[in-house]
């Protein structure tokens, strides 16, 4: 690798990371900054400036992956799939499956597809990672019962696609790939271990005391839990994104000292840098010349994934929330993005997945983050606007009409 040129690509990344939350706060209506960041990474990339260079920074992406569903897993709370949001979204991903199966089947008779493991498994996702700062900025994980619900429809959406990913689309076969899932699991819980062997002793107290100082060291212990799993899964070929995931929910759990210190801190390392990387660098692997030449797939997966794995939610949860939270919740299961590029690169490397499938996937993802959480922010808003002004109307006072 070229030093200057590899700095030169960082620079550029950096550039557009930086810019992001200046131009979605300008820009009305204001729209997710990790769209920003993909079109960013579309006009530095190979396909349009040439800037940067995708090579030069797999690194950090595979590590602003491996950050993004670390801290998807840390805002899990697992006793949440024991309560009525969790079952819910179990039985709402089971439905999406079973549609998706359906729809791919027709697609792969009609000629369209011929990867229909990777492309069925597409329209089953939900970003979580991706939803999460979204979430948090427009205060809607504590909008009444619509943040467990979404919190465990993400979940499920992040997790079982991983465990069929690693089942179906691995290159030794289902047993293998089921050991390794233990394995990785296993090897994340033990890591969060490593700082708590002696609990009462000098250890202990060395991370306590240290936590807060320049030493850093749960913080660090953290990203060592995380760069390990790293290192061990491009070894062993073990699944990276399932042990980041349980890693992120094991540690909120297992960490010696100041939890909510450590979330934010993980947010700062994890949002500031590696994370925005991870999306720019999907955006530069984004051929813009093949969705170009065949607009129809990206439009035809686009509403696919809407009707495969959000509009379930309609039904689903008739029992837990109103008609207007029912929309929101089918907007936001509906967005995708991280596991459809893992699932477009598994395919294309596999041979299985047509590069115009692929390249419509990606771009039919990034169109569900700037599309569906718009609309479901707005719905919330003006929902939430329309609460304040009946709590604030005096008792008996008629609603206002528009003249």
């Amino acid at each position: 690798m070229n030093l200057t040129r590899a700095l030169d690509s960082l620079a550029a990344v950096a550039v557009i990371a930086a810019l992001a939350p200046v131009v979605t706060a300008l820009v009305r209506p204001r729209f997710p900054q990790v769209v920003f960041l993909i079109a960013g990474g579309v006009l530095i990339g190979p396909h349009m400036a040439g800037i940067a260079r995708v090579g030069d920074l797999v690194l950090f992406s595979n590590i602003g992956l491996g950050f993004l569903f670390l801290l998807a897993g840390y805002e899990l709370d697992p006793r949440l799939f024991g309560r009525r949001p969790g079952r819910l979204a179990v039985v709402g991903w089971v439905v999406a499956a079973v549609l998706a199966t359906g729809v791919v089947a027709a697609l792969t008779a009609a000629g369209l597809v011929r990867d229909y493991i990777p492309v069925g498994l597409a329209l089953t996702t939900t970003a979580l990672g991706t939803l999460l700062p979204i979430l948090q900025d427009n205060d809607m994980l504590r909008s009444g019962a619509l943040g467990p619900c979404i919190m465990a429809a993400g979940a499920v959406g992040e997790l079982f696609p991983i465990l069929a990913i690693s089942l179906f689309l691995g290159a030794r076969g289902s047993f293998v790939a089921l050991i390794s899932i233990v394995a990785t699991a296993v090897l994340a819980y033990l890591l969060t271990l490593v700082p708590r062997i002696k609990r009462g002793a000098r250890i202990h107290r060395i991370v306590q005391e240290g936590q807060h100082a320049t030493s850093q060291t749960t913080l660090r212990w953290s990203i060592v839990l995380l760069t390990i799993l790293l290192a061990v899964a491009s070894e062993f070929g073990l699944d990276v994104v399932l042990g980041a995931f349980v890693a992120g929910m094991v540690l909120r759990r297992s960490t010696p000292g100041d939890v909510r210190a450590l979330e934010g801190k993980l947010d700062a390392v994890g949002y500031g840098f590696f994370i925005p990387l991870f999306f720019v660098v999907s955006g530069m692997q984004l051929n813009i010349v093949s969705i170009a030449h065949t607009p129809g797939r990206l439009l035809i997966f686009f509403v696919l994934m809407l009707a495969v794995r959000g509009l379930p939610s309609m039904i689903i949860y008739r029992g837990v929330l109103d008609r207007g939270r029912r929309f929101e919740m089918t907007l936001l299961t509906a967005t995708s993005l991280p596991l459809i590029v893992a699932l477009a690169d598994i395919g294309l490397a596999d041979g299985v997945m047509l590069p115009a499938n692929a390249a419509a996937l990606v771009g039919a993802g990034a169109l569900s983050v700037l599309v569906y959480p718009t609309f479901a922010v707005a719905l919330n808003k003006r929902r939430r606007a329309r609460l304040a002004e009946a709590a604030s109307r005096p008792v008996g006072e008629p609603a206002s009409r528009p003249a």
